[in-house]
């Protein structure tokens, strides 16, 4: 079996996009944690900008997706988390200049 790598998983995760931002949701920050265990099962923990995200459990399929589309993974979860709490600060230098926020 391959050897699957955190690095695999949040380059295919910065493929996926909030709709209605227009910056990958591992530049926004949203993606909290990533396991892989020893049978290359994916576990991702994320967020959304806000609880009412009408958009939440298309975006969390979508990283599902992704991920189960890289090669060696064996299946993939998405777990939506609400706390910690995301806020702006946890976006990337390049997606807060992108967005104008400082």
């Amino acid at each position: 079996m391959s050897t699957l790598t955190q690095d695999q998983v949040f380059d295919a995760l910065k493929q996926c996009q909030d709709p209605e931002i227009p910056v990958n949701i591992v530049d926004l920050g949203l993606v909290y944690g990533v396991e892989i265990d020893q049978e290359n099962k994916v576990h991702i923990t994320m967020t959304m900008t806000t609880p009412g995200c009408g958009m939440a459990r298309d975006i969390a399929l979508d990283a599902k997706a992704k991920v189960k589309a890289i090669p060696g993974v064996s299946d993939a979860t998405v777990t939506v988390v609400w706390e910690p709490a995301w806020d702006p600060s946890r976006m990337s230098p390049q997606a807060k200049a992108k967005l104008g926020v400082s």
